[in-house]
């Protein structure tokens, strides 16, 4: 399975922090890698498409990693301002202009950095792994201060004037004063014997920080005192091996009005209340990358590597999209007008949002992105796994075409470019750490596009409307009010038509 490859790339802990904890889960995967190489699934060859989105590269830049390694750190984008704010691992926080690329101003904090960044409040906010937390001035760079909370930290703090939230591997959610990061208050939750290398970023919503936990669970704290206001269990683990009870939420959650969106590792995709934690509607999914999500639908990149869009009233599918299987995608995340993912190669596929085929392809460098693509209006910012980032500017073009050659960079590779009928090369393949498999086949079109206006989310004075059918509710959770006004579902779109193979390459 694809899921078992990302736990064993993920699970593995840095070297100071080798107590039993992390030996224990170290050793079993090392034994599954073993015993289990043979079975794993190869990645999708890319396959032939009709463009329908131009992509322009505005800018590239780099945070100055020198002779770094891909380590797949929570080291993202954060973008305010018109200014794009990056981190490395050797410690170099960077701020640019998002129109052109030019350096504003560089600082070098001298630490092994390996979340971040987080911005808000005049703050660029960065964890390290070591437990260190830099904040530094969003306009100048100077640093303003440095404390350290004992936890390695692979996720962006959430940052605002009132607080700095952290989320540690340890289980602890710590709140840290945004003038001078003194400890205000902590929350831990358990965490499993065995877990997925990585943490979900906290978020902040009015007077609440809430969190996704490796033990299945949300929860919202108070941003006041660190007091739970309340937790809600996603999906109970389950099975005989601790692999198959892996059930983290690594994800970001999305927030919308009164609603939240969360997903977890071999668990479900949830709508929960804001206020209560009640789970509105459940689906059996596995995913442990953020979600996307526009005023219609839930984009979801899964474990296996589909791209999956859910209605967000019900959980109803839209679409799912098997053109990238086992490609190890990023967060599948919203534009105007497509679903933008990027994958182990370090190629940026955009997906219409209405049928799931593929609308663009882009590639950055033969490097894997493992954090989520950034979209500010019409341009997506990608940075992977070496500190590289690129800018793309997106606009439609008139009538379909074949997508162009993409060049792929230089390497030792010396496999032939895929050909469409025409013999014109669609896209050369870089050198992959496994060989591919047959091409998979283009993403099904339905026969009747999905409706134009699906129904917004349900008002914050009104629980949203009932699902077709009643999830089955974690244990101990109690069932959902019946809302006061239901509101008719909206029919599922029809049967989708038999995928069209891809030309013969």
């Amino acid at each position: 399975m694809q899921g078992s490859v990302n736990t064993r790339g993920r699970a593995s802990a840095p070297g100071w922090m080798s107590t039993r904890r992390w030996l224990i889960p170290a050793t079993a995967l090392v034994l599954v890698a073993c015993s289990k190489d043979k079975d794993i699934d190869k990645p999708a060859q890319l396959p032939v498409f009709n463009s329908t989105l131009k992509v322009d590269k505005v800018w590239s830049a780099n945070v100055r990693d020198k002779h770094a390694k891909p380590l797949r750190l929570g080291l993202g984008l954060a973008v305010e301002d018109n200014r794009v704010f990056a981190a490395g691992h050797k410690g170099e926080i960077v701020a640019l202009d998002l129109n052109t690329g030019r350096t504003l101003w560089r600082t070098k904090t001298k630490t092994a950095l390996s979340g971040g960044p987080g911005v808000g409040g005049g703050l660029v906010v960065a964890g390290s792994t070591f437990g260190d937390i830099v904040a530094v001035g969003a306009k100048d760079g100077a640093v303003r201060w440095k404390v350290r909370v004992n936890g390695e930290v692979l996720a962006a703090p959430a940052v605002s004037e009132r607080l700095v939230a952290v989320r540690t591997v340890d289980g602890k959610l710590h709140g840290l004063s945004p003038k001078d990061g003194h400890e205000m208050w902590v929350q831990e939750q358990q965490v499993p014997r065995l877990s997925l290398r990585g943490t979900a970023r906290p978020v902040l919503t009015g007077d609440l920080v809430l969190c996704g936990f490796d033990n299945g669970k949300v929860a919202a704290v108070s941003a006041l005192d660190g007091s739970v206001q309340w937790e809600t269990t996603i999906a109970p683990a389950h099975g005989k091996t601790e692999l198959e009870r892996l059930d983290d939420i690594d994800s970001t959650l999305r927030v919308s009005g009164s609603d939240i969106y969360a997903v977890g590792f071999q668990g479900r995709i949830a709508m929960l209340a804001l206020d209560t934690g009640q789970i509105w509607w459940a689906h059996d999914a596995s995913s442990f990358r953020a979600l996307g999500l526009d005023e219609s639908a839930i984009y979801m990149a899964t474990a296996d590597g589909e791209v999956v869009a859910l209605r967000r009233r019900t959980g109803t599918e839209l679409w799912r999209s098997r053109a990238l299987l086992h490609r190890r995608l990023s967060a599948a995340i919203e534009t105007d007008n497509a679903v933008v993912t990027a994958d182990f190669q370090g190629y940026v596929h955009w997906l219409d949002k209405a049928t799931g085929a593929i609308a663009a392809r882009a590639s950055t460098s033969k490097v894997r992105v493992s954090n989520p693509p950034v979209a500010v209006g019409n341009m997506v910012l990608v940075v992977n796994d070496i500190g590289r980032i690129t800018a793309f500017r997106v606009t439609p073009v008139g009538g379909a075409r074949v997508a162009p050659a993409i060049e792929a960079p230089a390497s030792e590779s010396s496999a032939a470019p895929a050909t469409g009928a025409g013999g014109t090369a669609a896209a050369e393949q870089p050198a992959a750490p496994e060989p591919a498999a047959p091409a998979a086949p283009a993403a099904p079109e339905p026969s009747a596009a999905p409706e134009s206006a699906a129904p917004a989310a349900p008002p914050a004075a009104e629980p949203p409307a009932q699902p077709e059918s009643s999830p089955t509710l974690p244990p101990g959770t109690p069932p959902a009010p019946l809302p006061s006004q239901p509101t008719p579902d909206p029919l599922p779109p029809q049967p989708q038509t038999q995928p069209h193979p891809p030309p013969s390459l």
